[in-house]
C-alpha cells in the first residue's frame, strides 16, 4: 500500500527508506465509499490525498451546473490544493466516484516534516510545481486544442476512464457539450480500426 507513495515521492526527490519510515508514522489510511464527499465547498482542506485505489471527482457548480474540474485515479495526490495551502475555504467539492482508498497526509504532519529537514522542503516546492504544471497544462490544453483533438488526446491517454465515468462528466471535464461528446466517439471506433489495419499490413 506504500510502497506506490514511496515511488511517487522518489520522482520528485531522493527519499531513503528511513525518510519514507518518518512520513508513513502520521499517515492516515482512509476508505470512502462510492459518492462519499471528501471536502464540500466552503471547507477548509487539511489533507492532502495520495490515491491507493478508487477514482476522485473534483466539481463545482455554476448555477445548478455541475462542472468537472478533475477526475485523479490511482498513483498520484489530490485534494483541494488552494485551500489546503492557503488555509481558506474550498471553491471545490471532491466525491469519490468509487470505492477508494487513500493514504491521507495532514497539513500538521507536512509542516512538522518542513521543519525537520530541507530535503521535505524541497519535496513539499516540487509537488506544488507538479500541482501548478498540472492545472496549466489542462487550461492552455482546452485552449490550443479543438474539442476534437482534446477527446482523442483524452480517450487516448486514458481509456479506462472512458468506462468507468459517466459520458456527462467526461464531457465537463473536457469542456464539450454532452451531445458533441456523443458524436464524437464513433472517432474511437475508426480509430482502433484504422490502427489495426496498419498493424496487419505491418505484419
Amino acid at each position: 500500500m506504500y510502497e506506490d507513495l514511496f515511488i511517487f515521492l522518489k520522482k520528485f526527490s531522493t527519499l531513503t527508506n528511513e525518510e519514507f519510515s518518518r512520513l508513513k508514522e502520521s499517515i492516515i489510511i482512509r476508505e470512502f465509499q462510492k459518492k462519499e464527499i471528501l471536502i464540500k465547498k466552503g471547507d477548509t482542506e487539511q489533507y492532502l490525498y495520495f490515491i491507493n485505489k478508487g477514482l476522485i471527482h473534483q466539481y463545482f457548480y455554476k448555477g445548478k451546473e455541475m462542472v468537472t474540474t478533475d477526475l485523479v485515479g490511482p498513483g498520484t495526490i489530490t485534494g483541494s490544493v488552494s485551500s489546503f495551502l492557503s488555509g481558506k475555504p474550498s471553491n471545490y467539492y471532491l466525491e469519490a466516484m468509487e470505492q477508494t482508498l487513500v493514504l491521507a497526509m495532514s497539513k500538521q504532519c507536512l509542516e512538522e516534516l518542513y521543519n525537520s529537514d530541507k530535503k521535505w522542503q524541497q519535496v513539499g516546492r516540487i509537488l506544488i510545481t507538479y500541482f501548478l504544471l498540472q492545472q496549466e497544462r489542462q487550461l492552455i490544453d482546452n485552449i490550443r486544442f479543438s474539442m476534437r483533438e482534446r477527446f482523442v488526446n483524452f480517450a487516448e491517454a486514458s481509456p479506462e476512464l472512458l468506462k468507468r465515468v459517466p459520458q456527462r462528466r467526461l464531457a465537463s471535464y473536457l469542456n464539450i457539450k454532452p451531445e458533441t461528446f456523443t458524436r464524437l466517439k464513433p472517432l474511437l471506433a475508426i480509430k482502433h480500426k484504422t490502427a489495426s489495419s496498419s498493424q496487419t499490413k505491418k505484419k
